[in-house]
């Protein structure tokens, strides 16, 4: 009883830190995403610039997805109970899909909006204070993709990853809006480029939507691990002492984690106890070894030469 108090204690002590270190860099990440959308809104009007301002809606976007990680955070970090005995890992996954959906609905209207104004007459170019806002934004936002990957990376949260990438696209979304200015300066009547910039940040957005809510989106759907990794989990299986053969493998994820059922045959004249110890060892061995096992369910079968 001793033993498993203990092991209470140390994983409720790893769910308070985790959700520490989601919390903190997220709540860093909003402050800085709600005054870059301030800059951008206030600079792109004043500036003439179609394009900064949608950055700016892209900006405050990030804020919305902000808020959903800091408080999904509170709920994907418990440990299982008897409600969800696999644990609380898809709403982290279910996060991540929301984070996904909102970039690419952003990215639509911002794309919808662009190709709708293009043919606008221009009354003047975007001005120099929209290149420095561009300029702030995409060296802020690197720095928040970084901090956030390197703690994402950390805690293997795929919530975090998907919100770092949200950070990155951001960045990069400031890119055609610096040099739509720089294309005017040089040719005032080149007005257009502030569109085309803003069509070139809706298609890095929706381009950064795909590649964050696809594969949520299959793991929802209970895809299982890739050939790769099963290929590996059956050939950790299958070195430990004991085991004749591994068949019936089945995968499937759980926020960042794979959970794996498998079956191992054994001597058909082991005892039980032998047969319960060999599950154990591989259960381990997967647990230890494998491309991020979160839990195991081992099935022990007698094996039958043929």
């Amino acid at each position: 009883m001793a033993d498993r108090n203990i092991i209470a204690e140390h994983s409720g002590e790893n769910t308070r830190e985790t959700m520490r270190q989601v919390q903190k860099v997220t709540v860093w990440g909003l402050a800085a995403n709600l005054a870059l959308a301030a800059i951008k809104f206030v600079f792109g009007i004043l500036g003439n610039s179609q394009a900064l301002v949608a950055d700016g809606v892209h900006s405050l976007s990030d804020s919305t997805t902000d808020i959903a990680v800091i408080v999904g955070a509170r709920f994907w970090t418990q440990p299982a109970d008897e409600e969800h005995p696999y644990g609380h890992g898809r709403i982290e996954t279910m996060i991540t899909f929301f984070i996904g959906v909102v970039l690419g609905t952003v990215g639509l209207l911002i794309a919808y909006r662009a190709i709708q104004t293009i043919g606008m007459d221009h009354r003047s170019a975007p001005g120099w204070i929209v290149f420095a806002a561009a300029c702030i934004s995409m060296v802020s936002k690197e720095l928040m993709y970084r901090w956030t990957v390197l703690v994402g990376k950390r805690i293997k949260s795929s919530a975090l990853m998907a919100n770092a990438w949200h950070h990155r696209s951001d960045g990069l979304s400031s890119l055609p809006v610096a040099i739509a200015v720089l294309g005017t300066k040089i040719q005032p009547e080149w007005a257009f480029l502030d569109h085309i910039g803003a069509i070139i940040v809706a298609v890095l957005i929706i381009q950064a939507a795909w590649k964050i809510s696809w594969p949520t989106l299959k793991q929802l759907a209970d895809t299982a691990a890739s050939e790769e990794e099963r290929r590996k989990l059956i050939a950790l299986a299958r070195v430990v002492d004991g085991v004749k053969d591994v068949h019936a493998l089945r995968t499937r994820h759980i926020g960042p984690g794979l959970q794996v059922d498998l079956h191992v045959l054994v001597d058909p004249n082991l005892s039980v106890s032998r047969g319960h110890n060999i599950a154990g060892i591989v259960k381990r061995k997967l647990l230890d070894d494998g491309p991020d096992v979160v839990n195991v369910l081992v099935h022990i079968e007698p094996y039958e030469d043929r």
